[in-house]
């Protein structure tokens, strides 16, 4: 019998012919669309731009700003992605039509299984997101924040008296989180101080984090490619088995942590905190809801707090003269007797400068989580269809030549010549970072209590030459972005160091 006759190969050659058209309808389309969409580099068929990007993503959109211009587009497998590489085009975007692009792309593992869908920063944009967010914004206003000072000027001076008996192990104590993890551990749920970093709830909540940061790595798991999967029963999929055990045993550990914040509450000895907020505020929270509302704040908050101050200390390093400028500050503002307190902070704009050019300098998270656009939309020109994804590049965004001339260097000075300079740290729109103003007041005290009763130097060789740190080396902690380890001497300041509590 002729091959031709065969109709098996008849209907194989009539499916190659079908594939061979879907494909080349999709190449059409595709090089119609890239037509109309804002500029990018070419990529490969099918696959895009997919293999072009590196470790270290928004160096490479930097690089691209350059050659394409404040708005890029590529193509990811398929998915069209837009990012966004200036201040203008990311406040039109993100803040003018926040409608629009305050949404989140799926996270199935990391979101929906692990986290139940209760991840504030991870949800979907919707009417739980909405509950969960407003109940979290009563917790972190500004007027409340104000009432978590306390415990912050406590844990500054815990943490500079740390600082003070193990020099050597500075990096350890931010991660200890005298100023952070421990610091947050008050704000959030009224909880004592920590005395070391190996704390077994510190221990939990960090592995936590870590399943969760995997979790998100594009390719860690299939089912974010195919979604359907997620149908298959726990008993065949050994992945979805193991999330959904540990997001049980999640749930437990938050609840009973918020469970302890009820009981001293009852007995009238929970101090002001963002739990007791929940408790005396409860709204139509489940109890599970507000455990894991609560649980996303200390989360969050630990290791970015921890990372910013690793910069400033870097900075210090590397900067001598805004040491000293700031020192001089303090001193004739707080005097060589105690310690700064938030009551200074009027008084003490150089020091406020330098937190502000601490999250522009090294911005701790370089690029922000990713949006999806909810629908189709125009801006200058360009097509953004619905469903891409956007990102935010806070790095090209803070090194913009046009806003600072001298992006490369740390100046706080720059934001006491021009106030109304913008960082953009904590993002934008409607997922805007709610932590921002316990953020900035735990950066200010530490900062501000560690020069007063600190001094900062690189190490000296044997030939009596200064080992400097690295500016630019860096290591991506996947929800945070830190200096790589660095050595620095650290000596007091020889007065008197308060570390009473005032809580």
């Amino acid at each position: 019998m002729a091959t031709h006759n065969n109709p098996l190969f008849s209907a194989a050659l009539g499916i190659l012919v079908l594939c061979l058209g879907v494909a080349f309808r999709s190449l059409r389309s595709a090089a119609k669309l890239r037509k109309i969409m804002p500029p990018g580099p070419p990529g490969l068929p099918f696959l895009g731009n997919l293999f072009q990007l590196p470790q270290f993503q928004w160096l490479r959109f930097t690089e691209w700003k350059a050659q394409y211009g404040p708005i890029i587009s590529l193509n990811l497998g398929g998915q069209p992605v837009v990012v966004l590489n200036s201040y203008q085009v990311a406040s039109d975007l993100l803040d003018n039509r926040s409608a629009i692009y305050s949404d989140r792309p799926r996270f199935i593992m990391g979101s929906e299984i692990l986290t139940g869908s209760m991840l504030i920063a991870f949800m979907t944009y919707g009417d739980p997101w909405k509950k969960l967010r407003r109940a979290a914004h009563d917790g972190l206003t500004r007027q409340v924040s104000a009432s978590y000072t306390p415990i912050q000027e406590r844990e500054a001076s815990i943490l500079v008296k740390s600082m003070i008996e193990q020099p050597s192990l500075w990096d350890q104590n931010l991660r200890r989180k005298a100023s952070a993890a421990s610091g947050l551990l008050g704000i959030v749920y009224g909880l004592p101080s920590l005395d070391s970093t190996d704390d077994p709830l510190i221990t939990r909540v960090d592995d936590f984090i870590r399943r969760l940061v995997r979790a998100t790595l594009p390719g860690a798991f299939l089912v974010e490619i195919l979604p359907v999967m997620k149908r298959l029963p726990s008993w065949m999929a050994k992945w979805k088995k193991e999330g959904l055990e540990w997001h049980r045993k999640d749930t437990i550990l938050f609840q009973g942590i918020m469970n302890d914040a009820k009981d001293l509450a009852r007995s009238g000895n929970l101090s002001p905190c963002f739990a007791g907020h929940l408790i005396e505020n409860p709204r139509d929270l489940t109890e599970k809801e507000s455990a894991w509302v609560a649980a996303t704040m200390f989360g969050a908050g630990s290791e970015t707090v921890a990372a910013a101050l690793c910069v400033f200390i870097l900075a210090m390093t590397l900067y001598p003269n805004v040491m000293r400028t700031a020192q001089a500050e303090l001193d004739q503002v707080v005097g060589r007797d105690r310690m700064p307190s938030f009551s200074d902070r009027a008084n003490l704009p150089y020091i406020e400068a330098i937190v502000k050019e601490v999250l522009r300098w090294r911005p701790v998270g370089p690029l922000g989580l990713p949006r999806r656009s909810v629908k189709d939309d125009r801006y200058n020109g360009y097509f953004i269809p619905k469903g891409t994804l956007v990102l935010y590049n806070v790095w090209a965004i803070h090194r913009d030549p046009e806003i600072f001339p001298d992006y490369d260097e740390f100046r706080p000075e720059r934001y006491l010549e021009q106030p109304d300079l913008e960082y953009v740290t904590y993002g934008f729109g409607r997922r805007i970072c709610m932590g921002k103003d316990v953020a900035n007041n735990a950066l200010f005290i530490n900062i501000a209590s560690m020069l007063s009763a600190l001094d900062f130097a690189a190490p000296i060789d044997d030939s009596g030459n200064k080992i400097l740190p690295s500016r630019t080396a860096c290591v991506d902690k996947g929800l945070v972005v830190r200096p790589v380890p660095f050595e620095c001497c650290i000596t007091p300041r020889q007065f008197p160091v308060s570390t009473s509590s005032k809580v």
